[in-house]
C-alpha cells in the first residue's frame, strides 16, 4: 500500500498538483525506485532460501529472529535497501513540495494530497532511520556475529537474549515505526488521495479544509508516541518502562 499510495501516485500527482515540471531530484528519484526493486528481489529471493523465507513475523522480534533460517537475513538486508529507498523519496517529497510550488500556491492554499504525502513524507524522515539502524544491527548479529541485539554465548549452550535487549531491540527495529509507516502513512496518502477523486469528480471544494490539514499535521505528531503501547510485549516492569521514556 506504501509504495503504490507514497510512490507511485505521489510522483506522478504531486508535482501536477503544485505546478511543477518534476520531482526536484530526478536522478535521486530513479534511484530510490532501483533501490526499492533490489530489496524486493532480495526479500522475494528468501523464499528459495534453506529453510524458507523470514519466520519472525512483520516485527522481527528477538530472540524469534535471532534463530530464524537464513531467508530473516535476507529479509533484514532487503529492509536497509527498501528503506534507504523510503528515505531517498521522502527527501525528494519535502523539497520538491517546499521548493516547487507555482507561484501564488501557499501552504493554504495546496491540494489535500499535496499535504498527506507532504506528512507521509515528514514521518517517514523521521521514523525510518530508527527502523533501518534496528534492522543494521539485527543483521550484524547475525552475519557477523555481534551482540548488539543479543548476547553470544561463546559455548554448546544455546544463545539468550537479555529482557533488555529484547526491549531495546524492540523499540529499534518494531515499535518506533509500528504505527507511523505501516498505518498511519498508508491512512494519510490513500485518505488524501480519496479527498482529491471526491473533490474532482463533484466539482464541490473541501468542507474544512484548515481543519483537515490541522488533523494531518496533529496525526502525524500523535503517532510518534503510540508506538508505547508495544512495550507490553517486552516483559519489562513498571518502573523499567517509566525510565524508557
Amino acid at each position: 500500500m506504501v509504495p503504490l499510495g507514497v510512490g507511485f501516485y505521489g510522483n506522478y500527482f504531486l508535482p501536477l498538483q503544485i505546478g511543477a515540471a518534476d520531482m526536484a531530484f530526478p536522478k535521486l528519484n530513479a534511484m530510490s525506485y532501483w533501490i526499492y526493486f533490489i530489496g524486493g528481489v532480495i526479500m522475494m529471493s528468501s523464499f528459495f532460501l534453506p529453510g524458507g523465507a523470514a519466520q519472525s513475523g512483520w516485527t522481527s522480534y528477538p530472540p524469534l529472529a535471532d534463530i530464524a533460517p537464513s531467508g530473516q537475513t535476507a529479509w533484514l538486508l532487503s529492509m536497509t535497501f527498501v528503506i534507504t529507498s523510503s528515505l531517498f523519496g521522502s527527501i525528494n517529497f519535502i523539497v520538491t513540495t517546499i521548493n516547487l510550488r507555482a507561484p501564488g500556491l501557499t501552504w493554504m492554499r495546496l491540494p489535500i494530497f499535496v499535504w498527506a504525502q507532504f506528512v507521509t513524507a515528514i514521518l517517514l524522515v523521521f521514523a525510518f532511520p530508527v527502523l533501518q539502524s534496528g534492522a543494521i544491527l539485527q543483521l550484524l548479529d547475525r552475519v557477523a556475529g555481534t551482540s548488539f541485539i543479543c548476547r553470544r554465548a561463546w559455548s554448546l549452550r544455546a544463545r539468550r537474549c537479555r529482557a533488555w535487549r529484547r526491549q531495546r531491540a524492540a523499540v529499534s527495529t518494531f515499535v518506533l515505526v509500528s504505527r507511523t509507516p505501516g498505518s498511519v502513512c498508508s491512512d494519510s496518502s490513500g485518505d488524501g488521495h480519496r479527498r482529491r477523486n471526491y473533490r474532482q469528480n463533484t466539482r464541490k471544494p473541501l468542507f474544512g479544509y484548515k481543519t483537515l490539514v490541522g488533523s494531518l499535521l496533529f496525526l502525524g505528531g500523535l503517532s510518534f508516541v503510540v508506538w508505547a503501547h508495544h512495550m507490553f510485549l517486552s516483559g519489562m516492569k513498571t518502573s523499567l518502562s517509566r525510565i524508557s521514556w
